[in-house]
């Protein structure tokens, strides 16, 4: 079916250009400390920069898309994101790589919120989350596809290679997008206001759901070495293999039962194992307690996205789409400066913050889901014909 040939080039798109993206990341620290001569702080704002341009930049991305077609805005993304990538290698210093993260920035909101405005246009009402959520895991793919396959190559290779693979990935991804055929603009209005009501309490529950996350890669190694645990980094893996195998194999759940029950359980589950490796005696207690948190944590996201797609008119739907995803980052680098104060206080406050956090995302969110069920049924035949934003 069409729909399927076009599902497979938008992943497949997304995946290689976050391959780009993700395989300069093991680069910049050593970039910055050793050749450019900065600091720990020069880190930080290499990486800061770019999260903080994708906040701003998405909503405007979603519009876009509505507007001229996704396929144009992707492409767009592309291109930019392969210039990026060939910049890494000019001297400009500490300053300069920063304005290349600026615009690294911009590339990935257009690539991936141009690309989830098209996903959710093709995608059948009864199986949006189901496909929301494999879009979802082409980019956690490409991120951490990226790092590995730089930490494989760095020690053999010279570093202009790492920037020439970051240059032609998104370029690959372009010629898999043009052999698509073109997603065309919305038409008619589209609405140029950039936060519409229906993304705030979605977008409350998955900032605070982030706060699990912060927590667990940014703390789990240290907060089970205070507990004399080795090789903590490992619950890292443990968290993702249940990310994988739960989006894989249940990633109609939402779908088929509605996103209300999915949302409150999924926050459960993370709260349940957050509150698991908060306790955690040993290495396989907190392997139990990152599974289970892996595998509730990954619904969330698609569960989430179906009740702003379904609530959000088709004029905001891009905007909409791109703010949701917004919170996602507000919530993560929120979380991660509020997590790390409290690190001071001891690492296990980190993990029990955590777990209130994933709690009131649980409760937020089965509070944003109320009713949506009922609007699912009574706006089925009008949703149908609205599946085409842009």
């Amino acid at each position: 079916m069409r729909w399927g040939r076009v599902l497979a080039g938008l992943l497949t798109t997304v995946l290689v250009t976050f391959i780009g993206f993700g395989v300069v990341v093991p680069i910049i620290p050593v970039l910055v400390v050793d050749d450019m001569g900065g600091s720990a702080l020069g880190v930080g704002l290499a990486f800061a920069a770019s999260g903080v341009a994708t906040l701003l930049v998405r909503p405007y991305a979603g519009q876009l898309a509505q507007r001229y077609g996704s396929r144009t805005v992707m492409a767009g993304g592309c291109v930019l994101a392969a210039l990026v990538g060939a910049a890494y290698a000019l001297p400009a210093g500490v300053p300069g790589l920063v304005a290349v993260r600026l615009v690294m920035g911009v590339a990935e909101a257009l690539v991936f919120t141009a690309g989830s405005v098209w996903i959710v246009a093709i995608a059948p009402e009864e199986r949006r989350a189901e496909i929301v959520g494999y879009y979802g895991l082409a980019m956690w793919s490409g991120w951490t596809l990226g790092p590995l396959l730089a930490l494989a190559l760095m020690s053999n290779v010279d570093i202009k290679v790492i920037w020439m693979i970051a240059a032609l990935a998104p370029l690959a991804g372009l010629a898999v997008l043009l052999a698509l055929p073109p997603q065309p603009a919305a038409g008619g209005t589209v609405s140029r206001r950039l936060l519409p009501p229906t993304v705030l309490l979605p977008g409350a529950a998955l900032a605070l759901a982030a706060g699990g996350y912060a927590a667990l890669t940014g703390f789990v190694a240290l907060h089970l070495a205070a507990r004399d645990v080795a090789n903590g980094a490992a619950m890292l893996s443990f968290f993702a293999a249940a990310y994988v195998l739960v989006r894989v194999v249940a990633g109609r759940v939402p779908d088929r039962v509605g996103p209300r029950r999915v949302v409150a359980l999924c926050g459960l589950a993370e709260a349940v194992g957050l509150t698991i490796i908060t306790l955690a005696p040993g290495w396989w207690q907190a392997a139990v307690g990152a599974v289970i948190m892996g595998g509730g944590f990954t619904l969330l996201y698609p569960a989430l996205a179906l009740v702003v797609i379904r609530r959000s008119s088709p004029a905001e739907r891009g905007a909409a789409l791109g703010a949701y995803t917004s919170f996602w980052d507000l919530g993560l680098g929120a979380s991660s400066l509020l997590l790390g104060a409290v690190a001071l206080a001891g690492y296990a406050w980190v993990f029990a913050l955590a777990t209130v956090l994933a709690l009131a995302a649980s409760a937020i969110g089965h509070l944003a889901t109320v009713d949506v069920s009922a609007e699912r049924d009574s706006d089925h035949g009008r949703s149908v014909s609205h599946r085409s934003p842009g």
